[in-house]
């Protein structure tokens, strides 16, 4: 990190669902001042709440450098983007929708200040598109949190084609006041974790599908025989089957490849509402 710079001190996350409440806290602990932002009806509300839940619990763990009073302080709320002006770096956190993240980034880039850094969340979609819907391109590149963002270490950093070495460099100053550790992707569907975890988490529908092994035999042998923390359909319902899917479909439509076809079965799940764990019901039962 070069010596001229600016680390930035004041952030703007726009979307308050599990993503954008997770780094807002995460920046608010190192020492940021934070705009939250989502216009939608309760989303706001609930992200806040998350925050506090999640601060408490770390606090009882010892884990926080101050008390999270202090921390949640430092967090504002608001429903509209326009509260974002001024800011040096702003951080967008919605849906999988394209269109959606194209929209927040036009708005962004009317506020956030001559210079500053917009950054996206995303987990599969092009950066090099989204930068292009705005008049900063070169201040355009992905900073992809894992979940969840406070107990996760790392931070996929991808650049556009239009990312200048400045913005990377402002993104990496950033993941590091943040205590986090980066990875530099190249802009390609899935970047590098998704990229791997993806097909697996795919294949692993696919296996249940062809009655290889039931869901529970299918985790145990997962965890037990290559070590993982959890099994690829817990993993899976985790991080949300809408989520798997839609990354599955912009790995098969951005490759081109009949490996990253979707699982007919994952595509029922989700047409069934059985998104996993937010929605109750997934591969097993909440």
């Amino acid at each position: 990190m070069s010596s001229e710079t600016q680390v930035p001190s004041t952030l703007a996350v726009v979307g308050a669902g599990q993503m954008g409440s997770g780094i807002a806290q995460v920046a608010a602990a190192s020492g940021l001042k934070v705009t939250l932002i989502d216009s939608f009806p309760g989303a706001l509300d609930k992200g806040l709440a998350r925050i506090n839940e999640s601060l408490a619990k770390l606090a009882k763990k010892g884990t926080l450098k101050e008390p999270p009073e202090a921390i949640f302080a430092r967090i504002a709320g608001s429903p509209v983007i326009e509260n974002a002006h001024g800011v040096d770096f702003a951080i967008e956190a919605v849906n999988e929708n394209e269109e959606l993240k194209k929209e927040i980034f036009r708005k962004l880039d009317a506020q956030v200040k001559p210079g500053g850094v917009i950054a996206s969340n995303t987990s599969s979609i092009p950066i090099t598109r989204l930068a292009a819907a705005t008049k900063r391109p070169e201040l355009v590149i992905g900073m992809h949190f894992m979940n969840p963002v406070p107990l996760m270490q790392l931070v996929e950093v991808i650049r556009a084609i239009q990312t200048s070495d400045a913005a990377y460099a402002q993104t990496n100053a950033l993941a590091e006041k943040m205590g986090k550790t980066t990875v530099v992707a190249k802009d390609m569907p899935g970047f590098i974790v998704n990229r791997i975890l993806i097909p697996m988490l795919n294949e692993a529908c696919f296996a249940l599908q062809e009655g290889l092994g039931t869901v529970e035999d299918i985790d145990t042998a997962m965890k037990l025989g290559t070590n993982q923390p959890m099994g690829p359909l817990t993993l899976a319902d985790f991080i949300g089957l809408d989520t798997v899917l839609a990354i599955a479909e912009v790995l098969h439509k951005g490759l081109g490849e009949a490996k990253y076809r979707p699982s007919p079965l994952l595509r029922q799940y989700v047409d069934a509402g059985w998104m996993g764990r937010k929605s109750g019901r997934g591969f097993y039962k909440y």
